[in-house]
């Protein structure tokens, strides 16, 4: 376990050895993520660096922007792991899931395909960051009783509910599991989104961390975190990240 006692000590330094990043974005030209087979390289040698060696790629499924097929993800994974190999970087693990926005064309892809997992049947899902889809707890319904479990991205992020807390534990008690972005715990999405965090992970509802990295500048707001009390917290939840490991 880690020790506290350094009050200074970055995150970037303190990841558990079996840490799995289960949100990220470097599979590259699929979303907004990595725009080049290089920027992608770059941004997992840091991540190495930071001894994080198991990496879930988690390309946006989001209609009429970000429309990936299973296909698709699958075809950027097998090119980013030949260029990792040919190159002679291979003491990392890439996989790819996705992360689905649960809007109208969610429910029609819950029915017809096979959605990419974490691990398992764990699928990580996203809200909009305007409002909550009105058949939220519809769809979240829906998607246990296809047999998956839903791990939402970020609720730390979705303004609309930093104002009632009561509502995170309706979601909780809804089946939904939750993924805290690492950066919230920086100021990198103001401080009403780095509060909700801590008070996230206070209450215990948070089961799992991730970097969702998209670029450098995410990584150098990672290497920012070094808060002892706030590590402390998070303690906990990077070592239950450990569960998604190969």
């Amino acid at each position: 376990m880690f020790s506290f006692l350094k009050k200074k000590t970055p995150l970037t330094e303190l990841f558990p050895a079996d840490f799995v990043d289960i949100h990220s974005h470097f599979l590259p030209n699929i979303d907004d993520g990595s725009k080049s087979m290089d920027e992608s390289v770059a941004m997992l040698r840091r991540m190495h660096d930071y001894g994080i060696k198991q990496i879930i790629c988690t390309p946006h499924v989001m209609e009429s922007v970000w429309e990936n097929t299973s296909e698709t993800i699958q075809k950027k994974l097998n090119a980013l792991n030949a260029h990792l190999k040919s190159i002679g970087f291979t003491d990392i693990s890439i996989r790819a899931a996705a992360e689905y926005m649960l809007d109208a064309n969610f429910d029609h892809l819950l029915k017809t395909e096979k959605l990419r997992t974490i691990k398992d049947n764990y699928i990580l899902v996203e809200l909009s960051f305007l409002q909550a889809p009105v058949n939220l707890y519809e769809t979240l319904f829906n998607i246990q009783i296809a047999g998956y479990k839903p791990v939402m991205a970020h609720p730390e992020r979705y303004s609309y509910y930093h104002n009632d807390f009561s509502a995170y534990q309706k979601l909780k008690d809804a089946g939904c599991l939750f993924q805290l972005n690492l950066l919230s715990l920086s100021n990198y999405y103001g401080s009403a989104v780095t509060a909700t965090s801590l008070q996230l992970l206070k209450h215990q509802l948070i089961d799992f961390a991730g970097t969702d990295t998209h670029k450098h500048r995410h990584l150098d707001f990672l290497e920012k975190i070094d808060n002892a009390k706030t590590m402390k917290l998070i303690e906990p939840v990077l070592y239950a990240n450990s569960f998604f490991r190969e």
